[in-house]
């Protein structure tokens, strides 16, 4: 076999270029600390580390968006605190208002202070996230959720203007969530009373106030699916509008007794007509529960009036509908600012701010119920957070041993090649020194 000097050169030449080559190789392979600096090194491994990298990087998504909820969750969670400090607050001045020995003075004192309250609340519920949109608007977060609109007299409402809009986050591959709580359910759909009815003094007769001393509370409902049933089918009610049980006292040779009608109206536009008995005629004792049972139904509820009604005084119970916090805290500043002057004015004081305290309770009790879901939404995003960091150091093993670089196996390896390329280099020099020319 003829071997020409080109080849030798070219096959010396050749071998020395692969061996540096993977000296090359293997010294970027530890510089970098990557097993694959190419796809072309392991192309079943370069696959997989592209699914496994773009499957964290959606994690790493999901995670960012858990924080932000959290983080706008938290700020919601800070202003529901400071909403229920506040009420606390009223209601304690409230309280305090109901003292028998305060003059007109010094209830108006307290209505200035309530007007500060009132601010205060309003300013809690127009506040912003860090981003600037409003927490309580819904979708509408650059409009502002709450303003002032001039009402009868010297009073004023407040509207809403946002939406029930809920801003969702993905925060998991089939999850989302809810990262606001819209201004609609904590400040304004509030039912009255005690939830599921309200009370109130309806006067005796036409345009007159209850004449005695008697004082209605909020009543409880002893059995709800009782109380439901009576509402929808259980009791006949004369008319579809504004149904309302009143509660009409008389006396007869010196005993006092109560009846209860009904005083629904034909429409809801309140239209008069005569109520009608619906209710045996009792004995009345001061303190002792009234039970809402007429003739045809059991409401399943109870009512306790205390004092001494005049005759002819009435008192209604309604149905809850929904009231403003807004409203609730302007009523009370209103009534606050009404003197007092005589003992049946102050009488339908106390019922009435009896009636306002049962319906600020009502909204402490709703602003407790929206907090609870907020601290259920973070708890559900702390476990999602947890999870998510439990993976992501799942999906940083995954990738760490398909592309890092064993250096005990690499530095082996190097010592080798640079063993090898040393070899070729010297033997290459042997071989080209092998030449008829040096003895011409």
């Amino acid at each position: 076999m003829r071997i020409s000097t080109n080849q030798i050169y070219g096959n010396g030449v050749l071998g020395m270029e692969r061996n540096q080559n993977q000296v090359v190789r293997l010294q970027n392979q530890m510089s970098s600390g990557r097993r694959m600096l190419t796809p072309a090194d392991d192309p079943v491994a370069a696959a997989q580390v592209l699914a496994v990298t773009q499957a964290r990087e959606v994690a790493v998504q999901y995670a960012r968006n858990q924080g932000d909820a959290t983080d706008r969750l938290g700020l919601v969670d800070s202003q529901l605190n400071a909403l229920t400090d506040l009420l606390q607050s009223v209601r304690s001045r409230t309280v305090q208002a109901a003292n028998t020995i305060l003059t007109d003075s010094d209830r108006q004192a307290i209505a200035t202070e309530l007007e500060q309250h009132f601010d205060q609340m309003l300013g809690i519920a127009n506040s912003r996230s860090a981003e600037g949109d409003f927490l309580f608007s819904g979708y509408q977060g650059a409009t502002i959720p709450f303003a002032r609109s001039a009402g009868a007299g010297s009073e004023t409402s407040i509207s809403y203007f946002g939406d029930d809009g809920q801003r969702l986050l993905q925060v998991a591959s089939s999850q989302q969530m809810a990262s606001n709580i819209t201004g609609s359910d904590l400040f304004m759909n509030i039912p009255q009373g005690n939830g599921s009815f309200a009370t109130a003094a309806s006067g005796n007769g036409p345009g007159l106030p209850n004449q005695g001393s008697g004082v209605i509370e909020a009543g409880s409902v002893l059995d709800p699916q009782k109380w439901q049933s009576a509402l929808s089918s259980g009791f006949t009610w004369q008319g579809t509008g504004n149904r309302q049980l009143q509660i009409v006292f008389s006396s007869v040779a010196g005993v006092r007794s109560y009846q209860l009608f009904d005083a629904s109206t034909p429409d809801s536009s309140g239209a008069d007509l005569p109520r009608k008995p619906v209710g045996a005629v009792l004995p009345f004792t001061p303190g002792q529960a009234i039970p809402l049972l007429t003739t045809s139904a059991d409401f399943g509820a109870q009512v306790v009036i205390t004092g001494s009604p005049a005759d002819g005084d009435s008192f209604a119970v309604t149905p809850s509908t929904n009231k403003s916090v807004f409203q609730t805290v302007q009523e009370m500043i209103e009534l606050l600012r009404s003197p007092v002057t005589s003992s049946t004015a102050r009488t339908a004081f106390s019922g009435e701010l009896q009636a306002h305290l049962g319906n600020l309770d009502q909204a402490l009790v709703n602003v407790g119920r929206v907090q609870a879901t907020v601290g259920a939404r973070m708890q559900v995003l702390d476990g999602l957070s947890n999870n998510a960091t439990a993976v992501d150091i799942q999906y940083q093993q995954t990738l760490s041993d398909l592309q890092d670089l064993d250096y005990a196996a690499a530095i082996a390896d190097f010592t080798r090649q640079q063993v090898s390329l040393e070899a070729a280099q010297k033997s290459f020099v042997a071989i080209s020194g092998l030449s008829l020319f040096k003895y011409i």
